[in-house]
C-alpha cells in the first residue's frame, strides 16, 4: 500500500517513509491511496493481537510488515477495559491505563517501536517534534525516553495545561527537552509544522513528528476501538456506538477508520469543549479555524484541528456527506463541572474533564431518544486534573502508580516565545 498527501502535490510514499517523515513535503497529511475493503473481524486474545490483525493491510508489503506483531506486543502491554456506567446500556472505554495515564500512550508507544526499527541503520540523530495541549507530549516523551539516536522536543502552551500535565512534560530529561511556549496550542502546532517544512533545518537536524498528523500515531489508535467493539459484539450481539471527546480529531478519526475497515461500530458522535470550530461546521457553517479558548478540558483546546484535513479528504471534499455522517456537540465548563459532581454523587463515577464532556453528550443523546449500547472514550485519568476534579467530588483521587512515579521526579521546562526563529535556534543548537 502506498500513501499520498491530502494536498496531492507530493510523491507517493511507503508506510515506512510516511511514518519517518511525519508530514508530507507539500505540507499535507499522509493518507492511504485506497482504504482496505471492509472485512469480517474477530477479537484477538488481547489488544495487541487485535491490533496486529486490524493494522495488517496497511503494513502489507512494507519494510515493517514482519515487525508488526512485535511492535504491537511491545506497545499495547496494558489494558483498555470497557466498563458499564451507572445507566443501562452506557459504558466507558478506559484508555488511561498506560504509563502516562492518557490514551496517547497507545499511539506514542507504537510510533516509538516503529521509529526505532526504521532507524537501526541510521547514524545521524533524529529529532521528534511534538506540540501538545496536555497529554501527547508526556506520552511521546515516555515512549522515546533514552531511545538511542532519537531526541524529542515537546512544545506546550505555558499556563494552559494542568499542573500535573506540566510536571510530566518536564520530568524526563536526558534526550527529552520541554519548551513552554508563550502562546496557545495552535501556536505550538504551527511552529512544529513550519519546522517540519523548513528544508534548511531538515538538512542540518533531521526532524519528524509525533503528533496525530503522524500515521504512526493515528493508525494504531484504531486498535482499542476495534478490540472493544469486537469483544462487545461477541459477548452481547450488540453494536457499540461511540462518543469521542476530541480536539485535534486524531482519536475520532481513528474510530471512523476502524468502522470503515469492518469494525462493528455504529454512530460516532464528537464531543468538544467551548472551542466550537467543529460544532459550527457540523451545524452547517463554514470550516473556520479560530483562536483557541482555554477550558477545563485543556487537551481539547484546539482552534485549528489538523486532522480535519484528513477527514475532509476521506469524504472527497463532500461537506454535505460529512455533516450527514457525524454530529459535534459543544460542552461548556459549567456543564463539565456539573457532570463531574453529579455523576460522582449519583453513580460513584469519577471522570476527568474530557471524559465528562463526552458523558454530557451521551446524556444529551439519551434525552433525545437514542437507543442501543454506547461507550464514551475516557481519554485521561482524573488524577491528572486533581485541581478540577477533587473539589467537585469532595475527596482525593487516587494516583496510579506509574503517574505517581513521574510526579516524584524533578521537572524543568525552558520558556520560549511563540516565535519560529526562537524554535529554529533551539533545534539547530
Amino acid at each position: 500500500m502506498n500513501f499520498i498527501s491530502t494536498r496531492n502535490a507530493a510523491p507517493a510514499a511507503t508506510l515506512s517513509q510516511a511514518i519517518a517523515a511525519g508530514l508530507a513535503p507539500d505540507g499535507g497529511l499522509y493518507v492511504p491511496d485506497a482504504l482496505p475493503p471492509a472485512r469480517d473481524l474477530v477479537p484477538g486474545r488481547d489488544i495487541a493481537d487485535t491490533a496486529a490483525t486490524v493494522l495488517a493491510p496497511f503494513f502489507a508489503g512494507d519494510a515493517l510488515e514482519g515487525e508488526l506483531a512485535a511492535i504491537c506486543r511491545e506497545a499495547f502491554d496494558f489494558p483498555a477495559p470497557l466498563r458499564a456506567l451507572g445507566t443501562p446500556g452506557d459504558h466507558v472505554l478506559e484508555l488511561f491505563h498506560g504509563p502516562t495515564a492518557a490514551f496517547k500512550d497507545f499511539g506514542a508507544r507504537f510510533l516509538a517501536g516503529a521509529m526505532t526499527r526504521l532507524r537501526r541503520s541510521e547514524t545521524k540523530p533524529l529529532t521528534i517534534l511534538v506540540a501538545t495541549s496536555g497529554d501527547t507530549g508526556a506520552a511521546v516523551a515516555a515512549a522515546f525516553h533514552r531511545q538511542p539516536g532519537l531526541r524529542v522536543v515537546v512544545l506546550y502552551p505555558d499556563g494552559r495545561v494542568s499542573p500535573r500535565q506540566a510536571h510530566q512534560l518536564g520530568c524526563f530529561g536526558d534526550n527529552i527537552t520541554a519548551l513552554r511556549v508563550a502562546g496557545s496550542f495552535d501556536d505550538c502546532q504551527a511552529l512544529v509544522k513550519r519546522a517540519l517544512n523548513d528544508a534548511d533545518v531538515q538538512a542540518q537536524a533531521p526532524l519528524s513528528s509525533a503528533n496525530s498528523i503522524s500515521l504512526g500515531r493515528l493508525l494504531p489508535q484504531m486498535s482499542y476501538y476495534a478490540h472493544a467493539a469486537l469483544a462487545h459484539r461477541a459477548a452481547t450481539g450488540e453494536t457499540l456506538n461511540l462518543v469521542v471527546p476530541t480536539g485535534n480529531l486524531g482519536n475520532a478519526l481513528a474510530a471512523i477508520l476502524a468502522r470503515t475497515l469492518g469494525v462493528p461500530l455504529g454512530r460516532i458522535a464528537l464531543a468538544t469543549n467551548a472551542n466550537q470550530v467543529l460544532p459550527d461546521f457540523f451545524a452547517g457553517g463554514d470550516y473556520a479555524p479560530a483562536a483557541s479558548v482555554a477550558t477545563l478540558a485543556n487537551a481539547m483546546d484546539v482552534g485549528a484541528p489538523s486532522n480535519f484535513e484528513r477527514l475532509r479528504w476521506f469524504y472527497q471534499g463532500d461537506d454535505a456527506a460529512l455533516r450527514a455522517a457525524f454530529t459535534a456537540t459543544r460542552v461548556d465548563d459549567a456543564s463539565i463541572r456539573e457532570v463531574i459532581a453529579r455523576r460522582f454523587r449519583d453513580h460513584g463515577e469519577v471522570h476527568c474533564p474530557h471524559t465528562a464532556t463526552a458523558v454530557k453528550v451521551l446524556e444529551n443523546l439519551r434525552a433525545q431518544g437514542e437507543r442501543g449500547h454506547w461507550a464514551v472514550a475516557a481519554t485521561a485519568h482524573p488524577a491528572k486534573f486533581e485541581s478540577v476534579v477533587e473539589p467537585l467530588v469532595g475527596r482525593a483521587v487516587d494516583v496510579p502508580p506509574a503517574l505517581a512515579a513521574l510526579l516524584a521526579r524533578p521537572a524543568h521546562a525552558d520558556p520560549i516565545p511563540a516565535d519560529y526563529d526562537a524554535l529554529r535556534e533551539r533545534l539547530l543548537a
